[in-house]
């Protein structure tokens, strides 16, 4: 049985010692690879995509699941040689686009909410934000075995981002405190949530179940709440230089969606979540490949009496 959590610091330790076209040609197969055994994970992938996109035929989205792979076996290429990217790199790779809409903000020493999907590679984000533009405060779920958990924990931390564990008590409670003493931003990977503290919702057409944190948090700190889009683009030329790769990382920041003001406190947080649902799924529908979606989502693809049980610790009819 492979110990992952000693791969994956192996792969910290040594993957930014390789040249940059080795292992981005070893990343590329391994994703190639993956992508013809059609397992299960790949799958739902062309699942999840056949529902953003319901103007692809089964060629084009298998064609667009091919792309979605490797693009999702880059994510984890850049996160092993991130700790190896000088500042110099960091600013190469990393373009921002809407950067007012939290700046505005954390200049003043305010923060703000981020909502966002598994599209991009938001800890490329996140290592530029914060010296950027302001410290980051984040969750993570936590990982089987534990020994893997804390590996990534520690991977983030050593980038800028601070991280606190989901589930653990007290979790909500020391989010707001960071939100409430600024200036921080708050990303919070919110595109699925089959608990009970999910909020059912409409992703591009259909009915999905989405995490209500980051409306809930933005509600109690009172901070904005801002839709954000991480996705991949090719470099050329001197940014490719200075970039060290062929691959660069763009961060969009939305504006911020209105706040709420008639309705109970649940009722605020639905309607805020799907605020920053529908635009996140729009960008979802845009950079559909860029969307690292290979688990269940949507609530047609659930099972009836599993997620009947779900809604009903909900307290949802």
């Amino acid at each position: 049985m492979v110990d992952l959590a000693a791969a994956y610091t192996f792969a910290w330790r040594h993957a930014p010692k390789v040249p940059e076209p080795l292992l981005r040609a070893a990343f590329t197969v391994a994703a190639d690879v993956t992508w013809l055994r059609h397992g299960e994970g790949v799958r739902r992938l062309e699942a999840n995509y056949a529902r953003v996109r319901p103007d692809l035929d089964g060629r084009a989205v298998r064609r667009l699941s091919r792309t979605g792979m490797r693009r999702y076996l880059r994510y984890f290429r850049e996160a092993f040689t991130l700790q190896g990217a000088s500042p110099e790199q960091l600013d190469a790779r990393v373009r921002v686009e809407g950067r007012e809409h939290v700046s505005a903000v954390t200049d003043e020493g305010g923060s703000v909410a981020l909502a966002l999907g598994h599209t991009g590679n938001w800890d490329l984000g996140g290592a530029w934000a914060s010296p950027h533009i302001a410290p980051l405060l984040t969750v993570a779920e936590r990982l089987e075995p534990a020994a893997l958990f804390e590996k990534f924990v520690a991977f983030r931390r050593s980038i800028g981002i601070e991280v606190l564990a989901l589930g653990d008590d007290g979790v909500f409670r020391d989010l707001v405190r960071g939100a409430e003493a600024g200036p921080r931003l708050v990303p919070l990977l919110a595109d699925r949530d089959l608990t009970a503290r999910g909020v059912e919702v409409d992703l591009a057409g259909h009915r999905a179940r989405v995490a209500a944190g980051p409306a809930a948090l933005a509600l109690a700190a009172r901070v904005p709440l801002v839709p954000v889009g991480v996705f991949h683009e090719r470099l050329h030329g001197d940014r490719r230089r200075r970039a060290g790769t062929a691959w660069g990382t763009v961060i969009r920041f939305y504006a911020p969606v209105p706040r709420p003001t008639v309705g109970t406190r649940r009722e605020q947080v639905e309607q805020l979540t799907q605020a920053w649902v529908d635009v996140v799924g729009k960008f979802i529908a845009e950079h559909t490949a860029d969307w690292h979606m290979l688990q269940k989502v949507f609530v047609a693809d659930l099972d009836p009496q599993r997620y009947a049980r779900t809604r009903a610790a909900a307290g949802e009819a």
